[in-house]
C-alpha cells in the first residue's frame, strides 16, 4: 500500500506544479481585461457627466482598442504573452488609465 501512495503523492505534486504557470498566466490576462473594462466604464461615465467631449472619448476608446489589438497579437506567438510584453502593455493601461483622469479633469465640457 505505500508503494503505492508516495508514487501517486509524487505524480500529484508534479501536476500541481506544472499547473502553476498557465494558472498565472490565466490570472494575468484577467487582470488586463478587466482594467479595460473598468476604463471603458470610466470613458462611459464621463461622457455622460459631461466631464468628457465626444471627442475625448473616442481619441480614449481607440487607446483601449489598439491595446487589446497588441495583447491579440501578443498571443498569436504561441498564445502566451511573454513578460516583456505583459510589462509593455501594462505600460500602456496605465498611460491610457492617466489620460482618462486628465481628460476628465481639464476644463473642457460638453
Amino acid at each position: 500500500m505505500k508503494i503505492l501512495t508516495i508514487p501517486s503523492l509524487a505524480l500529484i505534486g508534479l501536476m500541481s506544479v506544472l499547473a502553476v504557470p498557465s494558472w498565472a498566466q490565466t490570472t494575468t490576462v484577467h487582470h488586463d481585461n478587466t482594467r479595460l473594462h473598468h476604463q471603458a466604464a470610466r470613458i462611459r461615465q464621463g461622457v455622460r457627466s459631461g466631464q468628457l467631449t465626444r471627442r475625448e472619448a473616442n481619441r480614449l476608446r481607440a487607446r483601449d482598442a489598439a491595446i487589446r489589438y497588441h495583447e491579440a497579437r501578443a498571443r498569436v506567438t504561441g498564445g502566451r504573452i511573454s513578460r516583456a510584453e505583459r510589462r509593455r502593455l501594462n505600460r500602456q493601461l496605465n498611460r491610457t488609465s492617466h489620460s482618462i483622469y486628465r481628460q476628465k479633469h481639464d476644463a473642457q465640457r460638453r
